[in-house]
């Protein structure tokens, strides 16, 4: 028979201690976790949002970053051009947009101090309730409940929760959990030693259940079925075209994302229709995947007296670029990827 598990809000104060202290035991080094400073935790936590932590660490894209851009002011001013820069190969451009936005609006409306009150925290653009109170309770120690994807993946698990949590009625009841079972006498190791039990061991696929520290509180008897949510979109099929055009004299031709588009600022091979490239010799073929869309990109050998046409649109940007340039330009990682392989196979 097995043993009845017991209630972690009838026994917060033993939950919150098993925490801790295997947290402290295990805890892994992160640059971010070695500063208070809350500028550098606001960049970790953009950064986090949509990328492995393996990615972050292993390019360097945290410490680089900082050392671009080590405070608020500094970004608050810096171009388009070199803010995507520095975040290339980090995808999800919008996210350093709107970091952007927030260091604007700490230098106007803080006079360049970072906000300490996490109600000022919250009130940043692009700072939503979670990315507020992670920087409240690992930056100055404040009490503050937090929900991410590995929080919300431990909650649903330990109340066996059988509801959708990308619900309202599910936000809502994770953000209950959170608040009810905070620690507030220790809520920075708290706080990471949640996020570093949902990474390291309540993970998403095949979950370490016999190494997990709060077990006897764990009501699920199928984790990996947990948490539940909405039905992931069914991945699209794309094909991009694109050209290969090099004139000694001009450099490169490079394509400008439109304003509207996903990487808007950022310069990429010209893309054209399949009927104004399926003549041309193929150079490459390679694929990624962005959000639902898998992209199966092709690039074809142009002659710089009889480049295809694009479309006329008037959003449509397109110039040659010297091939010393092309490191300073920012540009979406299959792009350059390419891009390098081409130049190295043409020079």
């Amino acid at each position: 028979m097995s043993k009845t598990k017991l209630d972690p809000q009838l026994k917060a104060s033993a939950f919150q201690k098993a925490l801790t202290q295997w947290y402290d035991e295990v805890a892994k080094d992160y640059p971010w976790r070695q500063t208070t400073d809350p500028w550098a935790i606001l960049v970790s936590e953009i950064m986090l949002q949509q990328t492995q932590v393996a990615t972050v660490l292993n390019k360097n894209f945290f410490t680089n970053f900082l050392a671009k851009f080590p405070t608020p002011q500094v970004i608050a001013v810096a171009s388009e051009q070199e803010i995507l820069s520095a975040w290339e190969g980090l995808g999800y451009y919008r996210r350093v947009r709107n970091l952007q936005k927030a260091a604007i609006a700490i230098c106007e409306n803080h006079a360049g101090k970072f906000p300490t009150d996490h109600a000022e925290i919250l009130d940043l653009p692009g700072i939503g309730r979670y990315t507020a109170g992670a920087i409240a309770s690992f930056a100055y120690d404040d009490a503050q409940p937090i929900v991410d994807a590995n929080v919300a993946r431990i909650f649903s698990r330990i109340y066996d929760f059988q509801e959708r949590v990308d619900s309202s009625a599910g936000i809502k009841q994770l953000w209950s959990w959170a608040e009810t079972l905070l620690d507030k006498k220790n809520p920075r190791s708290y706080n990471s030693a949640l996020m570093e039990l949902g990474q390291q061991v309540c993970t998403n696929k095949a979950p370490k259940c016999e190494q997990c520290v709060i077990q006897k509180f764990c009501k699920t008897k199928s984790p990996e079925n947990l948490p539940i949510k909405k039905a992931a979109k069914k991945t699209v099929l794309v094909d991009e075209f694109a050209l290969f055009c090099v004139c000694p004299d001009r450099g490169i031709l490079l394509q400008q994302e439109a304003s509207a588009e996903r990487r808007a600022g950022m310069w990429k091979l010209p893309l054209r229709d399949h009927l104004q490239t399926e003549k041309l010799p193929l150079l490459n073929k390679s694929s990624y995947a962005i959000t639902h869309h898998k992209v199966t990109l092709r690039v074809y050998q142009s002659q710089t007296a009889t480049i295809p046409q694009h479309d006329n649109n008037e959003n449509t940007i397109e110039s040659w670029h010297p091939l010393s340039e092309l490191a300073d330009l920012p540009m979406p990682s299959p792009f350059r990827k390419v891009l390098n392989i081409l130049l190295k196979a043409h020079f």
